[in-house]
């Protein structure tokens, strides 16, 4: 599935959602290139991203594609089917790179991430396990919470829910 979406600084993106073996291997190493940026050097959180989760997946890549050069990933999500993660579906690994920050555009990842995600697999419920200093950014998305705070990885998070 691919698709074009302007985000309010009006920069263009392609929005790709493929399965982790369609992905080439450069589209790969941006994507976890991406993740390894905010997740481990900026959160300064040592842990093991490529957790097995990942060959399950859906991948949605939002690039920023300039005639002539490398697509840039400026943000990503997977989509985990029921029975991974939680019972329900989920998205996890939602990242965006820092300097597309500020202008809206993880809004429109995660509300292409649910439409996506509902078109491929049907309406259902959506279980995420948010940082918890982002609770108030998922509830803008309709994830209200739905369990008990816990730390994983020295980060505090709750489980969260979308009917």
């Amino acid at each position: 599935m691919t698709g074009t979406t302007r985000f309010p600084e009006q920069a263009a993106l392609s929005w790709r959602c493929l399965p982790f073996d369609a992905l080439s291997a450069s589209s790969l190493y941006r994507l976890l290139r991406l993740r390894s940026e905010v997740f481990v050097v900026e959160q300064a959180c040592l842990f093991l991203d490529m957790d097995d989760v990942d060959p399950h997946c859906l991948h949605v890549l939002g690039e920023q594609v300039s005639p002539g050069a490398q697509p840039s990933l400026r943000a990503a999500t997977r989509l985990v089917p029921p029975g991974i993660a939680f019972q329900e579906a989920s998205i996890g690994r939602v990242v965006t790179a820092p300097s597309a920050r500020g202008g809206g555009l993880g809004h429109v990842l995660m509300s292409e991430s649910v439409r996506l995600l509902l078109s491929l697999w049907g309406p259902q419920p959506i279980r995420i396990g948010a940082q918890a200093h982002l609770e108030h950014f998922y509830r803008q998305h309709g994830f209200e919470p739905a369990g008990r705070s816990y730390v994983e990885d020295g980060i505090p998070h709750i489980e969260m829910l979308r009917h």
